[in-house]
């Protein structure tokens, strides 16, 4: 009975959303700083028989959602780059809000954009998120080779041969159609000199560096600290991958157990030549 909402689509170039409610403006510093993180729609997980006995909010609305929505637009405020994953596109099971458009509106972000990878009508609007105070010189949507149902935003930052191309990801669990979508990535950077990938990648970092299609790009890790699962980390399986150009100023994994992932953070040093370009930024909401 799905089928009608499940449909294959093409890689394309979109436009950010702009988000009315943020104000205030201010140049953007010498350092951007970046988060990654996976929400599960909202639901707070802090045990493992929680994903049985709490399933159901994958389904149904829950109070609890908002609250938590709540906290992790508190988190979010205090970065000026955000890749969500697991968020809900509005549908049943979060009371029909656009969960990326709420968070951009808690946060104060005035640009934003929802990925919309498994589109179950009123069920679930399963989705990729974007949050940005930049405004994007280019944006475009792509899924990702392998089952339906994964997908990567492309950002641009700046113009020209200094751009920072920012990808943002929810990877797949097979080793072999994570390849096939990180051989697919690595087209997509091509030509940059500055790179940040980021996201839910679903394996861990020695992975990435050493045996997948980015090994010879000598892109850097900075952490390494278990993200999964929130209540006792054991695997480290969100990152945020640099370019060796990129300065890292800054580190680390948030103590934020709202998902059953923890959010990972960084802040980064930013190239002159594409601080020269004069990119706005607005503030962070107070």
């Amino acid at each position: 009975m799905l089928r009608r909402w499940i449909t294959a689509r093409a890689p394309a170039s979109r436009a950010a959303r702009r988000n009315p409610q943020a104000t205030g403006d201010a140049g953007l510093g010498e350092c951007l700083r970046l988060l990654s993180f996976n929400i599960q729609v909202g639901i707070s997980t802090g045990r493992y028989h929680h994903y049985l006995t709490r399933s159901w909010q994958h389904l149904l609305p829950h109070r609890e959602r908002a609250v938590n929505l709540q906290r992790i637009g508190a988190l979010l405020a205090d970065f000026d780059l955000v890749a969500l994953q697991e968020v809900d596109g509005g549908s049943l099971r979060s009371d029909y809000v656009n969960q990326v458009e709420h968070l951009a509106q808690l946060g104060n972000f005035p640009y934003w954009y929802q990925q919309l990878n498994r589109n179950l009508g009123p069920l679930a609007q399963h989705s990729n998120g974007l949050l940005s105070r930049l405004c994007p010189s280019l944006l475009e949507d792509h899924p990702l080779p392998g089952p339906r149902g994964r997908g990567a935003i492309l950002l641009r930052l700046g113009e020209g041969p200094e751009a920072l191309a920012v990808v943002m990801m929810h990877l797949a669990l097979g080793s072999k159609a994570r390849t096939r979508q990180l051989a697919y990535i690595r087209e997509l950077i091509h030509g940059y000199r500055h790179c940040v990938l980021m996201g839910d990648m679903n394996t861990h970092a020695s992975e990435l560096l050493e045996h997948s299609p980015l090994r010879d790009l000598g892109l850097i890790a900075p952490q390494t600290c278990a993200t999964y699962p929130s209540w006792q980390p054991q695997r480290c399986i969100d990152h945020i991958l640099l370019s060796p150009q990129l300065t890292l100023e800054r580190m680390q994994v948030l103590d934020a157990p709202i998902s059953d992932h923890l959010p990972v953070a960084i802040d980064i040093r930013l190239p002159s030549t594409l601080r020269d370009q004069q990119l706005i930024a607005l503030p962070h909401a107070n």
